[in-house]
């Protein structure tokens, strides 16, 4: 092998990343990362550190002739105490558009969590190397997106030939969420369902979905604001609830502050704001979410809420008196590039019904593809540019 056609540099690898916001030099290699560093600093909370290093939507890209491609990395992975262990972290192979092959590592350090008292116990593991084989002869784009549920160290890249970084031309999308957004239940990278709407819009994704932390903080949106971008989506709601994080007269001001920080940096990019999507145990019913202990004691991960559904007349959000500020918001800014996207259109009652959420709280897979197609129609024009052409009224059937 030449050695011109290896890349272990952070240089080299980071020449080739899309969608990071920034890359970390590690003594193995380089880490991705979702927020910069110094709102990593302003959080200090492990939960987002965890999610935001996790690389959702982050993929090498190139152009090349090689018919292999071999990658060594390393991965962090986490699951619950008691319950069965999540599928392993997946690398989508995708060339010229087409998902042509998926590899796991073998190897990886584990943390299991205890639901029942949060502490946390890690077994280290090593480096491991993923091989794609047989490509097709000739000149193609080639695409390795990394996992979007575990955080992976890059040390190296190697190919039979040089390979060469890609820069597109299609406009770029901006996302941020919750875990659903990361892709929370998702099977693989490229089946969360803002990379498939990605791929159906004809647009560059960069995912801010951070499970657990769409929670309008400051640094989130400075950060949208520093990254270059020609669309962008906030999907807010289901964390503030959950977390039982704030009450109405706080959500509304939070919201404009959020808003008012994007535009700083972006004053005409078309903005969409997209409410929750329907969640039964959150719909009329106030956070804080927790784990359905009954459901833990069986080995199986369900949520519940825990709050009073009469305290919503008080100030406690619930995803009803969510969407409903969420649309007044966008309304009284009055700005003709903000639009609004109700989430009952990506996934309402009766989606609810037909195929309810595995563990109350996240779509499984088929469900991420549903939303992922939805959005698409809904948000992007067939040029993929802009959000109101295809925006419309009527919640979906």
């Amino acid at each position: 092998m030449n050695a011109e056609n290896r890349y272990d540099t952070a240089h080299a690898i980071a020449n080739l990343l899309h969608g990071a916001v920034e890359v970390e030099k590690t003594p193995t290699g380089v880490r991705t990362h979702r927020l910069p560093a110094r709102a990593r600093a302003q959080a200090a909370d492990p939960q987002l550190d965890f999610a935001e290093s996790q690389p959702s939507g982050v993929r090498l890209v190139f152009r090349t002739d090689a018919t292999f491609v071999e990658l060594r990395a390393s991965a962090h992975r986490f699951g619950f105490k008691g319950l069965p262990p999540r599928p392993d972290g997946v690398f989508d192979l995708v060339i010229d558009g087409r998902l042509a092959a998926q590899h796991s590592l073998d190897t990886a350090t584990a943390s299991t969590i205890d639901p029942a008292t949060g502490g946390t116990d890690t077994e280290p593991g090593g480096v491991g190397t993923l091989r794609f084989d047989r490509l097709p002869a000739g000149d193609k784009h080639v695409e390795i997106w990394l996992p979007h549920n575990e955080t992976v160290e890059l040390a190296s890249l190697s190919a039979d030939a040089p390979l060469h970084p890609v820069r597109s031309s299609r406009p770029v999308w901006v996302h941020h969420g919750s875990s659903i957004s990361q892709g929370s239940n998702a099977e693989h990278p490229t089946g969360t369902w803002p990379a498939i709407a990605a791929s159906l819009g004809g647009v560059e994704l960069v995912n801010l979905g951070f499970g657990g932390s769409a929670l309008l903080d400051p640094f989130t949106a400075r950060a949208i604001r520093d990254t270059p971008a020609d669309l962008i989506s906030l999907k807010l709601g289901i964390n503030v609830v959950n977390a039982d994080l704030m009450r109405r007269r706080a959500f509304v001001p939070a919201v404009h502050g959020f808003l008012d920080t994007i535009r700083d940096g972006h004053p005409d990019t078309p903005l969409l704001v997209v409410s929750p999507l329907c969640c039964p145990i959150h719909e009329d019913t106030p956070g804080p979410g927790d784990f359905d202990r009954d459901a833990l004691a069986e080995g199986e991960l369900r949520f519940r809420a825990t709050g009073d559904p009469a305290e919503s007349g008080s100030g406690k959000l619930t995803l009803a008196v969510i969407r409903e500020e969420l649309s007044r918001v966008v309304d009284q800014r009055a700005d003709p590039n903000l639009h609004y996207l109700d989430g009952l259109q990506l996934y309402g009652e009766a989606d609810a019904v037909e195929s309810p959420m595995p563990d109350r709280l996240h779509p499984d897979a088929e469900t991420h593809r549903l939303i992922g197609r939805r959005f698409a129609e809904l948000a992007f024009a067939r040029d993929g540019a802009g959000f109101a052409p295809g925006l419309r009224k009527e919640p979906s059937a």
